[in-house]
Formats: structure tokens, C-alpha cells, sequence
């Protein structure tokens, strides 16, 4: 689930241990095979595949497993599916809005599963533009803290297009306009900082705070449309404080 950065960072740090690293894994090989497909199996040319690259080794992906994505994508072997990528839209309980970003070589399989996920679990899904309008797309850098501090953080970035450093604990949350990541997370490369993930994400323009129960609902019901092979990414504008999230993590 991407779009609520403390529950985001939170779910980070437990990807490796999550009893679900397997399916965690093939959604990041897809990611990978796909950026390979829309440019080229060149790193230095295509600085989507770099990142998905990235991000796929910060979760301990096995590099095998990256280098045939390269190649399939790429066309050096064969055996790479085609991919769409589609967006729905929908609400969890408490009119909480969610975007559910699909990558599938199946519309009509995506489309009943996310459906079966909204309906078994207090949500509903809603008519195209009608909660995408709550978000922007942004580049976001999780930087891990590992010795940096937010103002090497903020300077390495500033003059590249960094907008905000946020501060979730463990890590900084770096945003900028989507067009800034590459430029973002070299400028953090060449100061020697190490980042995480460099992401175009759904941002949401402004965040509605929920109580533990709220946070609970909101997030069986992102759990569900996660557990979809062709769901890639969840984006919601639910917000919740420390207490709310210390709470939940006690469950």
C-alpha cells in the first residue's frame, strides 16, 4: 500500500520477514519486466527499470530473478506477458478514498477481484474521476536514516526539485513533482546519500484523520485488494497518529 506514509514505511520494514514476501517479490519482478518492455533493457537509458532495479534488491529479491525479468521484458528471452495497467477507484468505510493501481495480462480477472475486495469488505467502488481528482502524481525517495540527518537530506534535494522531507521515524520521506524523481534521487546518489525507493505515486492532496477502528476497516480492506496478484499499489488519503498506528501494530 503506498499513499499514507507511516503505515507505507511501517509495512517497508517488515517486507522481508511478511509471510507474503512471495507475492511481494512477483509484483516487483513485474514491475521490472515492464520497465524493461517500455524502454529498453538498458539501465543507463531507462531510469524507470533502474529504479524498479533498486527497489526489487532493497527487498532482497534474488538477482536471478531480476536479470530474467531484464531479459523478458527486454525480448532477449522469451516467455514475458503482456501488461495493462489499469487504475480503479473506490471508497473505504467512512468515505475513505482509495486508488487501486493493476497491472494484469487479465482485465476481466482484475476487475471481479478488486470488486470482491470492495464488496466482502466495507467498501465500494466508484465511477471513474470521481476520488482520482484527490490526488496528484509525485515522485517520492524513502531515504533510510542510517547516520543522515533531514537538513543533508533537504539540501542534497533542494536544488533538484525536492519539495518536502518528512521525517516517518526510521526513514525520511522525500517528495517532488513526478517529472523530478530521476533528477531527486541522483542528486541524493552524488552527495552519497542511499535511498530506498524512488516511486511515482498517487499523492493525496489532503489526508482525512481516522480513529483505530477507522484505520482497522481502511486497512482490511487494502489488505484484501493487496492480497490480488494484479493489484500493484493501493494509494488512500487516510491519515492516523502514532498512538493510532502503535495501537494497531499491538493487534
Amino acid at each position: 500500500m503506498s499513499g499514507h506514509s507511516k503505515w507505507a514505511t511501517t509495512k517497508h520494514k517488515k517486507a522481508v520477514v511478511d509471510a507474503k514476501r512471495g507475492k511481494l517479490f512477483a509484483k516487483l519482478v513485474k514491475n521490472i519486466e515492464v520497465a524493461a518492455r517500455t524502454g529498453g533493457g538498458d539501465l543507463a537509458g531507462n531510469p524507470t527499470l533502474f529504479d524498479a532495479i533498486q527497489k526489487a534488491k532493497k527487498t532482497s529479491v534474488p538477482n536471478e530473478n531480476i536479470d530474467r525479468a531484464v531479459k523478458r521484458g527486454s525480448g532477449q528471452e522469451s516467455g514475458g506477458a503482456e501488461y495493462l495497467t489499469i487504475l480503479y477507484e473506490g471508497y473505504a468505510s467512512g468515505g475513505i478514498a482509495l486508488l487501486v493501481e493493476c497491472l494484469t495480462d487479465n482485465r476481466n480477472r482484475a476487475a471481479a477481484e478488486v470488486r470482491t475486495a470492495f464488496s466482502r469488505n466495507g467498501g465500494q467502488m466508484a465511477d471513474p474521476g470521481s476520488v482520482s481528482y484527490l490526488f496528484a502524481r509525485k515522485g517520492v525517495v524513502m531515504v533510510p536514516k542510517d547516520g543522515t540527518d533531514e537538513d543533508s537530506v533537504m539540501e542534497a534535494v533542494l536544488e533538484a526539485g525536492g519539495e518536502e522531507v518528512t521525517d516517518f521515524g526510521d526513514a525520511f520521506e522525500v517528495l517532488c513533482e513526478a517529472t523530478d524523481l530521476v533528477a531527486v534521487r541522483t542528486s541524493l546518489q552524488d552527495a552519497g546519500i542511499e535511498y530506498d525507493s524512488a516511486d511515482v505515486v498517487f499523492h493525496p492532496s489532503m489526508q482525512v484523520e481516522v480513529d483505530a477502528e477507522g484505520a482497522r476497516k481502511v486497512l482490511r480492506l487494502i489488505d484484501a485488494l493487496e492480497d490480488s496478484d494484479d493489484v500493484q499499489n493501493v494509494y488512500s488519503n487516510f491519515d492516523a497518529s502514532d498512538e493510532v498506528m502503535a495501537e494497531l501494530e499491538d493487534d
